[in-house]
């Protein structure tokens, strides 16, 4: 976010909010560790004395860009699945949309490296009395629907659904920071595409222990 851009974001009595959106900015250039209050008192161009007012220290800060982050990572995955189509085979759709939703979260984080990080940095140490799941919340619950739907069409036996969340999450998280932060940054984008094929279908296979999923396996 420029300096220009993020004054005019900011409307009087909409301070906080406006910090918030530019420390965002911030992350999304140069990570979680690039969120000050003075840097962002300079992209909406007021004083640090003014955005002291409405957060007591760059952790605080960081905490409001971090929930920008996440509202932002949810409607990129949100995007994805409303391409997936409204009629169709209940298992194929299914399992569509719970790739579909993988898909928007790994796109998210390599496209938006700097936010991303952000999502997650201070998960363990945000301050008490905030909200502790907030950090994952909004992927996790789009993830745990998913799931359910998994269940309701007979892919995912019930007697599997309770945790099941932990392993779809770590496997797009984990290919997320290869690709990121790790060997398989600077790959090409075919390659890229395909480790996110092989990983989404090794999940998916995973997920099949129901009667649905037998049966088609028997085919």
């Amino acid at each position: 976010m420029t300096n220009s851009s993020a004054r005019r974001s900011y409307h009087h009595g909409d301070l906080r909010n406006a910090l918030a959106r530019a420390a965002a900015g911030l992350a999304a250039s140069g990570g979680p560790d690039a969120v000050t209050i003075r840097g962002a008192a300079r992209e909406v161009g007021v004083t640090p004395t003014a955005a002291y007012r409405h957060f007591a220290n760059q952790a605080d800060l960081l905490l409001a860009a971090q929930d920008l982050a996440i509202t932002g990572m949810a409607a990129a995955m949100a995007g994805h699945l409303s391409q997936v189509p409204s009629e169709g085979d209940p298992v194929d759709l299914a399992v569509a949309r719970l790739l579909s939703t993988g898909r928007g979260y790994i796109q998210f984080a390599v496209e938006e490296p700097g936010i991303f990080r952000t999502c997650f940095t201070g998960y363990l140490d945000r301050p008490e009395g905030s909200d502790p799941d907030l950090p994952g919340r909004a992927p996790y619950a789009l993830l745990g629907e998913m799931l359910d739907q998994l269940v309701e069409v007979g892919y995912l036996a019930p007697e599997d659904r309770p945790g099941a969340e932990a392993g779809p999450w770590a496997a797009v998280h984990g290919l997320a920071m290869l690709l990121i932060d790790g060997p398989l940054r600077g790959i090409t984008r075919a390659e890229q595409e395909a480790a996110v094929d092989r990983t989404l279908a090794m999940t998916v296979r995973g997920l099949a222990t129901g009667p649905e999923a037998e049966r088609r396996r028997d085919r």
